[in-house]
């Protein structure tokens, strides 16, 4: 899906694509270091006849896949990478100084089972295979506030459809929010795309995970006196909605 596309379209769940202007250093680190961690042939610019990518070349071999949708400026990325070295990760994240900043932390972290995607998450799903994906993450998504615009969230039908046909049975899927609507259109809505719930107790839903890494977004909710929630799904065998 290109930038035209999706904006013609007015399904984005993320809002801008460019903040603050870019430090030289960073404009430095995307011109010097994305494109070795970027995936190649997702793009439409470099597979516009949308073919179906093979997941083992992301990494020359057969390891598990996680996901991280958006993932801001990459603090539980990097973290989830550095403890999991033996998983594939990769990140997509549509705002390029949240690219930036990730590629920053890279300079001080290097990964080698890091791969990035600096745009739409859709357009990665378009060429990926059936049941490919081991886990994915959601993290403070783009909440959307105002009830016109509650069809822009990820947690819909067009997009958590998508995400269901990547994910292998049994995949977990994670999503953290400190939005309480966002909350209640995620138990509405993650279900029938074909996912078991794993967190039905409410009072379960403050409790972090084990191996949770608290992000900058979290950070400021929590200075804002917003709560944390953290929602658990795993892919069923089930076919979802139309």
């Amino acid at each position: 899906m290109s930038q035209d596309q999706a904006s013609a379209t007015g399904r984005n769940f993320y809002g801008r694509i460019k903040g603050k202007t870019l430090r030289p250093t960073q404009k430095a680190n995307l011109q010097q270091d994305l494109d070795a961690l970027r995936l190649h042939g997702v793009s439409e610019a470099e597979n516009p006849d949308r073919h179906r990518v093979d997941p083992a070349d992301f990494f020359d071999d057969n390891r598990p896949l996680w996901l991280e949708i958006g993932f801001g400026g990459g603090e539980h990325l990097v973290y989830q990478c550095t403890r999991n070295p033996d998983i594939g990760f990769i990140g997509c994240e549509p705002f390029i100084n949240g690219v930036a900043m990730l590629l920053g932390k890279l300079r001080q972290t290097p990964l080698s089972n890091l791969r990035i995607h600096p745009w739409d998450v859709r357009e990665l799903f378009d060429v990926l295979p059936d049941a490919c994906i081991d886990r994915a993450f959601l993290l403070y998504p783009d909440p959307w506030p105002k009830t016109r615009h509650h069809r822009r969230r990820f947690v819909t039908p067009d997009h958590l459809n998508l995400l269901a046909r990547v994910l292998k049975p049994r995949a977990i899927f994670r999503v953290a929010t400190d939005i309480p609507d966002y909350v209640r259109q995620t138990l509405e809505e993650v279900p029938p795309a074909g996912f078991d719930c794993l967190s039905p107790d409410p009072e379960d839903l403050s409790t972090p995970w084990e191996d949770w890494f608290s992000t900058r977004y979290e950070q400021k909710a929590l200075r804002e006196g917003r709560r944390p929630h953290y929602l658990t799904f795993q892919r069923n065998t089930q076919l979802a909605r139309a």
